[in-house]
């Protein structure tokens, strides 16, 4: 199952589409009679709409941008999308006066070379570069003839992560001219149900925002909607630029009843893992930070102002130090102290004194660090059921001591030896990231850019509140091992409060109905075990292409084009369509230990009045009256149970008295109903023979 993320450089190369020598086609010359306000340098963007549609926490995405040439000459036509880094782009077209021109999708180093291939050559292309803290930039410009129509289509997909207790959609409008057709749609559908559903833009104020936004959620369904008319989107009553610039960010949660979820579909499965109300683990950390000469000033000033902010939120049973690294090494205690009041207080005096100096020795700063938490944890000064941490902030390379990266990855991974993660922060951009990023990549943590902006001691603080409550360590995901193949990773050092563990992977045999999934950790007071029984007794309603699955564990009422399911968790499923027409589906669950029955679905009609006459069916054949006649009850070979003769559609058959349970009412014991049995599998009472009626499936 592809859940990897790639943010990296992607190539959309229309080969063949020139930059010069579109046909010119006269009927759509316009000239300049459009909306002056609208039009930049003769092109107008008459239309820009995101569709978003998020199905288990996965967005899939599609741009649509349109514009027009207004002018009497070619105009180039620049199109920008701002995407998630974590987002990969699927599919990419533009489509020049009818005629669509497909991307070609390349990873990062390919992408390179044919983008300056094709630019060199004259060709369109596109390049995804970095914009931001959290975004990359598509770019691709096209030469569109005078009078000519452009629509530019870009799709991307994105998995959701849960960070502080909520999945974020970020999107980013910057259309930068007033546009006439500008909406974002958002259509969210969670089997578990949504519990909080909001959105927020940057650009405008919120009773704006409220006329041109509106927001629903009920049941497993959510829908965001955000189209400003164009007075809406002026800067001011009489401009004509647009105030359309900013963040559009969508944040919700589910429903967790349960601390697993496991969904299964077309022989893949993706199990998410969120467990509440666990008591925080407490912790060991030791912060390493660089205070070389590079970063004097505001750097310094920042870095410190999140570091006091960081100590009044430290708990009391966590365990800390400070590192402190230049071209030497110092230490702000010889070993870990425990954050009593005394030590916080002590703690936030050293960091107020704290002044930059010197070089840079990344390489002996960590091992101080590691040594630290090591021997803490040999010599038992720690809690045992405790974990360690390790957070590293620097501004540059190291040029000091072992300054070769990949030496100083050896290190600290052989240090660490796999039993605690580290996390690197850079602050700013003139340092190696990808050295950060990879080292903390390999002991189990993540690397974090630190933008400079006047909110970095923001970005501080919010990395540490990420981390700052680990609930689970040694978390292991196991299933049985015939039953799963293709699994992503399924241990981690640690599962933090407000975050979820994803584990997808695909099934050994499709047609599996049921297996187990575990989750062990090590909580802060015991060891824990989670089990989900995953089963396949989905209720699936498809609608053309778009499908929506249930469980018997819901209840839940879905109404859609005249037709209505209500579905009453672990009871029936009611279905009702047309003029009145309703039919009662109920699950029968026998005892788990019953060695011949099984749980079986009931197939009921309530209503049947508004089926057309031509109904059939085993079923469908009896939903109108038809002439019987019942005589000659006479004793049968059951002393109980009488026969009689029915004459029907011109039969005559012999029938038995008995009773049959009806279970519309109560569908746990039913209610005996006094009915005819026909013999011989209803031969004479239906049309045909019963095998007429038999399938090997039902789709």
């Amino acid at each position: 199952m592809a859940l990897a993320q790639w943010p990296y450089l992607i190539l959309a190369l229309l080969s063949g589409l020139a930059v010069s020598g579109f046909p010119r086609n006269p009927s759509l010359l316009l000239g300049k009679r459009s909306l002056p306000g609208r039009a930049v340098d003769g092109i107008e963007v008459y239309s820009t709409k995101v569709n978003c549609k998020v199905t288990s926490r996965f967005a899939h995405n599609v741009v649509t941008t349109r514009a027009v040439n207004h002018a009497n000459t070619a105009k180039e036509v620049s199109f920008d999308v701002e995407l998630p880094k974590t987002a990969f782009i699927t599919n990419f077209t533009l489509t020049i006066d009818g005629v669509t021109y497909p991307g070609k999708v390349k990873e990062k180093e390919v992408a390179k070379k044919q983008y300056e291939k094709a630019v060199s050559q004259g060709k369109t292309a596109g390049l995804v570069k970095a914009s931001g803290r959290k975004l990359e930039k598509f770019t691709v410009s096209v030469n569109v003839a005078a009078g000519s129509k452009v629509t530019f289509e870009l799709t991307y997909e994105e998995l959701l992560k849960r960070h502080k207790g909520k999945y974020e959609m970020y999107l980013k409008v910057q259309p930068k001219q007033l546009v006439k057709h500008f909406e974002i749609t958002v259509d969210i559908f969670e089997p578990q149900g949504i519990s909080t559903l909001d959105a927020e833009a940057s650009f405008i104020t919120n009773d704006l925002l409220g006329s041109a936004l509106t927001k629903s959620f009920s049941g497993k369904k959510g829908h965001v909607s955000f189209k400003p008319s164009l007075d809406q989107q002026r800067s001011c009553p009489t401009c004509t630029d647009s105030l359309l610039k900013g963040d559009f960010i969508i944040t919700y949660d589910v429903n967790r009843e349960s601390p697993a979820n496991v969904q299964i579909v077309n022989g893949y499965f993706v199990h998410f893992f969120a467990p509440q109300g666990l008591p925080v683990v407490p912790k060991s950390v030791v912060f390493v930070i660089d205070v070389s000469g590079s970063m004097h000033g505001r750097k310094m000033e920042q870095t410190k102002d999140a570091l006091l902010k960081i100590l009044e939120d430290v708990k009391q049973d966590d365990y800390l130090n400070f590192i402190l690294f230049s071209g030497d090494v110092t230490t702000w205690k010889d070993s870990l102290v425990p954050a009593t009041p005394e030590n916080i207080q002590e703690a936030s005096k050293f960091v107020m004194d704290i002044q930059d100096r010197g070089m840079t020795n990344i390489n002996d700063a960590l091992l101080r660090g590691i040594s630290m938490l090591n021997k803490a944890r040999e010599e038992h000064t720690v809690p045992e059921r405790s974990t360690s941490i390790i957070i590293m902030l620097t501004d540059g390379d190291a040029n000091v001591g072992e300054s070769r990266p990949e030496k100083i990855q050896e290190n600290v991974r052989n240090a660490i030896g796999g039993k605690f993660p580290l996390y690197n922060l850079g602050f700013g951009n003139n340092l190696n990231y990808n050295f950060l990023e990879n080292m903390a990549l390999e002991n189990h943590g993540l690397a974090r850019r630190i933008y400079e902006d006047s909110d970095a001691n923001l970005q501080l603080q919010g990395f540490y509140e990420e981390v700052a409550n680990p609930l689970l360590t040694g978390v292991e995901v196991e299933y049985p091992q015939n039953a799963i193949l293709d699994l992503t990773q399924n241990s981690y050092q640690h599962f933090y409060d407000g975050s979820e563990i994803v584990v997808a992977g695909r099934l050994a045999d499709e047609d599996m109905n049921s297996f187990k999934a575990a989750v062990k950790g090590h909580g802060a007071i015991n060891d824990l075990t989670f089990t989900e029984e995953v089963t396949r007794e989905n209720i699936t309603l498809w609608n053309g292409d778009s499908l929506s699955t249930f469980s018997w564990l819901d209840t839940v009422m879905v109404t859609q084009d005249g037709l209505s399911v209500m579905i009453n968790r672990k009871k029936n499923m009611v279905v009702s369509f047309g003029d009145g027409v309703t039919f009662v589906v109920v699950l029968h669950q026998v005892w788990k230990k019953e060695p011949a029955h099984h749980d079986f679905l009931g197939f009921y009609v309530v209503n049947s009045r508004g089926m057309s006459a031509q109904t059939h069916g085993l079923l469908g054949q009896f939903f109108h009256p038809f002439d019987f006649q019942v005589s000659d009850v006479h004793p049968g070979s059951d002393p109980t149970k009488p026969d009689a003769t029915m004459v029907v559609k011109n039969h005559q058959l012999t029938v038995t008295r008995g009773s049959q349970k009806d279970y519309r009412k109560d569908i746990s014991v039913g209610r005996n109903v006094a009915c005819w049995f026909v013999h011989n599998n209803g031969q004479g009472l239906i049309d045909g023979i019963h095998r007429d009626y038999i399938v090997p499936n039902l789709f």
